[in-house]
């Protein structure tokens, strides 16, 4: 995936943030360290506006006797979930391409920046999203969870029964198997839940047979925030998941790069027919 030329405005701040490792940093490195910051930048001008939920569209179903069948061909809605201490303004960019390319419905949910608990978390997921599907007439969506996000939408559909009405999921950076990273932060529960060998990322390596949910796992090869890389593959023998590698692109650009939304247009898009329709785990695609 080419980045546009933009590291070089932001060298000497990229030297005194990296001071001991800056000789060490390829020119790709630079390249996506100077897109963070600068998505860093608008997504903090940003934030004020996404704080507070979204009205919620579409209607309830008509009653039974004038009721009408959904058009075989409508799209799930699309529900966007970010990650820590972050909100749905993180979506802007890519809810606008989607709504671009024939996604009708798609709502993005903000979860309290004072949540603890990814459990509690993903038992609000699933109540959102069944009113959402009683809301608009279709049995299931599709999940777009960004780093946090795309675990507490993994636990809903894994642990919670959350399959039945998530038809795909499609995670951006989620640490799946914990990530190291940050270990100052350890002071905060939800953090302490995304280590490896946490409870809760040993409920997600526990068997969950029949699982109707395809998964697709975007990871980047350089993401700061998953240590190691890996921990944004979906690694698990009874999960339908395809993980794409995304090359060239820092944590917080994986929901904003215009590459990755297509990416993330064509998963949504896979149809499920059959035990065959995506691959086990260990295959992998390559956005580039």
């Amino acid at each position: 995936m080419k980045v546009t030329e933009a590291a070089s405005p932001f060298l000497p701040l990229c030297q005194r943030l990296f001071p001991t490792k800056l000789a060490g940093l390829s020119m790709a490195l630079l390249k996506a360290t100077a897109l963070e910051l600068a998505i860093l930048a608008g997504h903090l001008l940003l934030y004020p506006s996404g704080i507070t939920q979204e009205r919620r569209t579409g209607h309830p179903l008509p009653p039974p006797d004038v009721a009408t069948e959904l058009p075989t061909e409508a799209k799930p809605p699309v529900v966007l979930l970010h990650g820590f201490i972050d909100n749905r303004s993180v979506f802007l960019l890519l809810r606008r391409n989607l709504a671009q390319h024939g996604r009708q419905h798609i709502e993005s949910l903000n979860y309290s920046p004072l949540t603890c608990d990814i459990r509690t978390a993903a038992e609000l997921l699933g109540r959102h999203v069944e009113e959402i599907c009683e809301r608009t007439g279709h049995e299931r969506v599709d999940i777009v969870g960004h780093s946090l996000g795309g675990l507490i939408a993994r636990y809903y559909v894994q642990c919670l029964g959350g399959d039945s009405h998530v038809r795909t999921l499609v995670t951006l950076g989620t640490p799946h198997s914990g990530t190291r990273v940050a270990p100052l932060m350890n002071a905060h529960p939800i953090v302490r839940q995304m280590r490896p060998g946490s409870a809760v990322i040993e409920e997600l390596t526990g068997p969950a047979p029949g699982c109707r949910t395809q998964f697709v796992s975007f990871w980047s090869d350089l993401d700061h925030l998953m240590d190691p890389l890996e921990t944004a593959c979906v690694e698990h023998p009874d999960l339908l998941a395809q993980n794409v590698r995304v090359s060239g692109v820092g944590h917080l650009a994986l929901p904003v790069h215009p590459a990755v939304a297509t990416g993330i247009r064509q998963a949504l898009d896979i149809e499920v027919s059959g035990p065959r329709a995506v691959s086990r785990t260990g295959g992998g695609l390559t956005v580039a």
